[in-house]
């Protein structure tokens, strides 16, 4: 349960461009590999946080986790599905993949973290223009502020903070 707590920061702190939470996660020699990113964890944390204003709002949701847990090391395959929504010349659109992380996580001093990390993608989709969320869900205008999640700042971070 540790190594899957790590690997659900990772996608919190990603969501949310947090720098805490992914610094929580992976270890300082970090390698990374997006295939789009390479670097060590300083690299991947600077293109994470603050991110990209062309890309403002990131949902990543963890399937199942496979881990072959071997004394203070192990490997983790975690299925990712994600959502980003992408400032194009022609307006905001939606876009998923799915895919899947290699995980290498190594437990040092009794905590786990990810030493390194890959990423392999399944699929793309381009969904189109994105919705307008002024005009509320459905046709429904919206009743308050709250339903309507972000990259950083939404209702979650204040809910938990209590």
């Amino acid at each position: 349960e540790a190594i899957r707590d790590v690997i659900t920061r990772v996608a919190r702190g990603e969501d949310r461009r947090h720098e805490g939470l992914l610094r929580s996660a992976y270890w300082p020699d970090a390698v990374i590999d997006f295939g789009v990113m390479q670097g060590g964890f300083d690299d991947y944390l600077g293109w994470c946080v603050p991110g990209s204003p062309a890309i403002p709002v990131t949902q990543h949701m963890l399937g199942q986790t496979m881990i072959a847990l071997r004394g203070d090391s192990a490997k983790a395959e975690t299925y990712v599905q994600s959502y980003h929504r992408v400032v194009a010349e022609s307006g905001e659109r939606d876009t998923a993949m799915g895919g899947r992380y290699l995980d290498q996580l190594e437990k040092r001093d009794g905590e786990w973290r990810i030493a390194a990390r890959t990423m392999l993608y399944d699929w793309d989709r381009d969904l189109g223009e994105a919705a307008d969320w002024s005009k509320g869900l459905m046709g429904m205008p919206f009743l308050s502020d709250n339903p309507i999640g972000r990259s950083a700042g939404d209702a979650s971070e204040a809910f938990f903070s209590n």
